[in-house]
């Protein structure tokens, strides 16, 4: 299986590393043609605004939401969380998303970088514990009905928020699921939720 990161900027090779735990092949994407040779595809963090100018710049914008529309499995992680949303909150003039999934998200909603956390969340799928960093992360702000919520996160604002959802072929999350706290076991579940989507 090769999956695809999307190498225009952000956490790049943490999820290459995650990638390569759960058995699969790491595939950098920065062209047309290694788009088109991978089975599922993940959007890291970084700038939302700036990986969407780089989408456009490297003609990736179009073909990456074709594909997204035809069922690629694709995780958008933080800004890849609002890329994959058709609504953004706080949005600048300008700024395009490629609506893998319907769902509005409030961008840096959690705060500034100063207010990156680590948090315990509950992963509702199986009820167990889900370790979750979060940096100038966002949040859902809502979505549509079919839209399955997999974690929660108490906002600023004492509310919980959704922080990692799926809809069909397309999983997002607030947080980074490819960082590992130092010595601690790394959580793959996220990435091995992307794998199990890959049709044989």
């Amino acid at each position: 299986m090769k999956v695809g990161v999307l190498a225009l900027q952000g956490d790049v090779r943490e999820h290459a590393f995650a990638l390569e735990r759960v058995g699969a092949t790491p595939v950098g994407v920065r062209r047309l043609s290694e788009l088109e040779s991978v089975d599922a595809l993940i959007i890291p963090g970084g700038e939302s605004t700036t990986i969407d100018k780089l989408l456009r710049a490297f003609d990736l914008f179009e073909p990456l939401r074709a594909r997204i529309a035809e069922g690629l499995p694709v995780l958008g992680s933080c800004a890849g969380m609002i890329l994959l949303a058709t609504e953004v909150e706080g949005a600048i003039e300008g700024q395009q998303s490629l609506g893998g999934i319907p769902m509005t998200v409030r961008r840096n909603a959690f705060g500034r970088q100063v207010d990156s956390s680590e948090v315990e969340l509950t992963w509702l799928p199986d009820g167990s514990t889900m370790h979750a960093t979060f940096i100038r992360a966002p949040w859902v702000e809502s979505h549509g009905d079919d839209v399955e919520v997999l974690a929660t996160a108490q906002g600023p604002d004492r509310e919980p928020h959704p922080v990692a959802v799926r809809h069909g072929s397309a999983i997002a999350t607030s947080f980074h699921p490819e960082i590992v706290a130092p010595g601690a076991i790394p959580d793959d579940r996220v990435h091995e939720l992307l794998v199990a989507l890959i049709k044989p």
